[in-house]
């Protein structure tokens, strides 16, 4: 058990200032990868935020055969690890199988284990192994007591550097609700929680092809779970959500940006102990 887990030097966890976890859905390109994560790092150092960078070098869960995945694993980890040394930002990035697993270790700060993975024991156990801090995901399916068999594989594989991410619960067909109570709920077994209000918002495969999203009530939920005692913020962000590859429909424009996570930090203070 850690509640404070340390991605040199950013601590995350209770009584530490909240992180942010931004980025693009998915790497569409060099160009425009590099100018979403420069733009968030400005924004943060400004605003005094710790900020660690995301973007997923293939979407292995897409709902259609031929929706975008990313460039893949060998020119996805070379463009985030290119990010990595010009911007000097901590990166994070999710892994799909065992397989994958080493070569995304070499770059990677945090590896990430998406939602819909999240109780596959081989991926777990092989992701616990590099000793690298672990982000899971928790699955939509799951409740928030049962994510401690999930925290079970990754302790037992000799791993204490984890982190969980609440992103919502199916709620019917074709969309998803937050029970905040699961962020205390997780917090009280003694790990760090990040929110991921963007992926809260999702409506899986509610364009048929392709999820859907209901941008519009990420900040405000973003916003409670900060009241909630997050011990940080995931947001998939895009110079134009309209345009974007992935996630369109759910992620948040970078313009505007600014004045969130200004509240973000005035809520912080507010219910901080």
């Amino acid at each position: 058990m850690s509640d404070m887990v340390k991605i040199h030097p950013v601590p995350i966890g209770k009584g530490f200032p909240l992180v942010l976890i931004a980025g693009p859905c998915v790497i569409e390109d060099y160009q425009t990868t590099f100018d979403i994560a420069s733009f968030l790092k400005d924004l943060t150092h400004r605003l005094g935020i710790p900020f660690i960078f995301k973007a997923s070098y293939d979407k292995a869960n897409r709902t259609s055969l031929s929706s975008y995945r990313g460039p893949g694993l060998a020119d996805g980890l070379k463009i985030l690890a290119e990010i990595k040394k010009e911007l000097a930002v901590k990166i994070l990035s999710d892994v799909h199988g065992p397989h994958e697993v080493a070569a995304a270790a070499q770059v990677l700060d945090i590896i990430q284990v998406p939602a819909l993975l999240c109780r596959q024991t081989d991926l777990l156990t092989e992701v616990a192994k590099t000793g690298k801090p672990v982000n899971v995901k928790k699955g939509q399916f799951l409740s928030p007591w049962d994510i401690s068999h999930v925290i079970e594989k990754i302790t037992a594989s000799g791993n204490d550097r984890i982190m969980i991410t609440e992103r919502g619960s199916v709620f019917g067909y074709n969309n998803l609700v937050v029970d905040f109570r699961s962020i205390q709920i997780i917090r009280d077994m003694g790990w760090p929680v990040i929110f991921d209000a963007t992926h809260s918002v999702q409506l899986p495969g509610g364009e048929g092809k392709s999820s859907g999203g209901q941008r519009e009530f990420a900040p405000a939920l973003a916003r409670a779970a900060v009241a909630a005692g997050a011990d940080g913020i995931f947001l998939e962000v895009h110079k134009d959500p309209a345009q974007a590859l992935c996630d369109g429909p759910n992620s948040l424009q970078l313009d505007g940006l600014e004045q969130l996570l200004t509240q973000f930090l005035a809520i912080r203070k507010a219910v901080a102990p």
